[in-house]
């Protein structure tokens, strides 16, 4: 099929929940994605934080291959060596004692508010409590994903009122208010779900005191701080997990964009008290953490957690924030965020520059009306960053 058939395919057949460019993207290769047409582009969206080793990786292409031709999917009703070695991982080098596997990071989110209201009512039960303890508290800008659950604890109003009455008891506060947050946190309170740095709200990043404030809400009302590190986590940041860089540990922490470079893996990672609550069948999922999705997971872990890997994605992290802030360009009010996941908050909206970069080969994406986001594959190297830092100036200077 031409370019034209399979856009017009697409919008005969496919529903309609996503507006796309004429693009029809044929190959990948690292940093660049090419169309049906020839035309290269420089990617720095890395399909929504997901293709952290790039497009077509060796080592991962070779390890799908292999893993398909030997066993793809026997349902998790059975053992299977990627899945353990992968969860051995996953737990050695985090805060957590175990993990749960699912499909996507809504997923792993509905996880996690399921086993804080199962471990809410386990403790409620041992202390002979007359309170609730169903609450949930969330924040604005927050972005948790699509489902009931996750739905719920999302904050922009456009994603929710169309699908209400949602999963009640959750309460919205503002990102970064402490004060409001010790208020709204109580012993009704089950569970309170943060992304340390915020993708889809903006990249907005959490300060230290606010996250080591909920903490301390959360152990005096016996409540479970959630960490949803589905955009921020697995090396994104600089750390191999976002939460290393404040100095607070979660309950619960949710994975899920880059795990498996491109393949659909979800997790929610768990400290012991948590674990012990969780009996079989009170959840689950047929195709999660299957061994083809795991031995690209596998790849994806092993490549990330190395010193010079991390390393490298701190420095061109940094280089990349200096970059864009030197631009000293008056549509620019801030640039924030870490290492490789950055938001260029500007004063005018951010689709018509997104486009126009896209027509000039750079691929990025946006974070509301006004935010630019580059999140970028953590193998970009300075050159490629200048390339775009470049491309970004030309369109802001260009689009006013």
């Amino acid at each position: 099929m031409d370019r034209q058939a399979i856009i017009q395919a697409e919008a005969d057949y496919v529903l309609h929940t996503y507006n796309r460019p004429d693009i029809v993207f044929s190959h990948g290769e690292g940093m660049y994605l090419y169309d049906s047409d020839g035309n290269k582009y420089l990617d720095f969206t890395s399909g929504i934080a997901v293709t952290s080793l790039g497009h077509s990786d060796p080592e991962w292409v070779t390890a799908v291959s292999q893993q398909a031709a030997q066993l793809t999917h026997v349902s998790n009703l059975f053992h299977s060596a990627p899945q353990a070695q992968l969860a051995q991982k996953l737990v050695e080098n985090s805060f957590a004692d175990k993990v749960f596997f699912c499909n996507s990071g809504a997923e792993a989110n509905e996880a996690a508010l399921k086993f804080a209201r199962k471990y809410a009512r386990s403790r409620i039960s041992t202390l002979h409590s007359p309170i609730s303890k169903t609450n949930i508290v969330a924040f604005t800008g927050g972005f948790h994903g699509r489902t009931m659950g996750s739905l719920s604890a999302t904050y922009k109003t456009q994603y929710r009122e169309p699908f209400a009455p949602l999963v009640p008891g959750v309460t919205f506060v503002p990102f970064n208010d402490l004060a409001a947050a010790q208020a709204a946190i109580d012993d009704n309170t089950c569970a309170v779900i943060v992304e340390p740095i915020q993708g889809e709200g903006g990249v907005n990043p959490a300060t230290a005191e606010f996250l080591q404030g909920l903490r301390a809400a959360c152990d005096a009302h016996h409540a479970l701080l959630i960490f949803d590190e589905v955009q921020c986590g697995l090396g994104r940041t600089g750390t191999l997990w976002a939460y290393q860089q404040y100095g607070v540990t979660p309950d619960v922490m949710t994975l899920a964009k880059p795990l498996a470079g491109g393949l659909p893996i979800g997790a929610a990672l768990v400290t012991q008290a948590v674990a012990e609550v969780i009996k079989p069948g009170d959840h689950g999922s047929t195709f999660a953490a299957g061994p083809l999705v795991c031995a690209a997971a596998n790849v994806v872990f092993d490549k990330i957690n190395q010193r010079p890997f991390l390393q490298s994605v701190q420095e061109n992290g940094a280089y990349l924030k200096h970059r864009l802030q030197t631009l000293e360009l008056e549509q620019i009010v801030d640039v924030r965020g870490q290492g490789l996941l950055l938001g260029v908050a500007l004063n005018q909206p951010a689709a018509p520059i997104m486009a126009a970069a896209r027509n000039k080969g750079v691929l990025i994406l946006t974070a509301g009306d006004n935010v630019l986001r580059l999140a970028p594959p953590l193998i970009v190297n300075m050159a490629e960053i200048d390339t775009a830092v470049t491309t970004i100036a030309a369109c802001l200077e260009e689009v006013s």
